[in-house]
């Protein structure tokens, strides 16, 4: 994904319902679905863990949400590339969901 995954902040009212999908457009006009596992503030950003709808692994995608302040129903969800960052969202991630999942360490 892009840096110019748009998504309607009203398809993310109740994140934390069960089953909540979204899904982004890349640059290219690909739209890829994800189901929502948490959404959350960490250390200033807003940070949403996703996992691909339709990918048989059951690896996770971080994604930073930026608020677009020109349009307050739209969001960009913007890719985690430092490793730093990924690796402290993903330790907050498993600490708040330590009793909805089984982590491997």
């Amino acid at each position: 994904m892009q840096d110019n995954n748009i998504l309607d902040s009203e398809e993310l009212d109740d994140i934390e319902d069960e089953g909540t999908f979204i899904t982004l457009i890349d640059d290219e006009g690909k739209e890829t679905s994800f189901e929502v596992l948490d959404y959350f503030e960490f250390n200033g950003a807003d940070y949403a863990v996703v996992l691909p709808y339709e990918e048989t692994e059951e690896e996770v995608v971080i994604f930073e949400v930026k608020h677009n302040d020109d349009d307050e129903n739209s969001d960009e969800y913007v890719p985690l590339e430092d490793e730093d960052t990924m690796f402290a969202v993903f330790e907050e991630f498993k600490s708040r969901n330590a009793e909805n999942f089984n982590f491997e360490d």
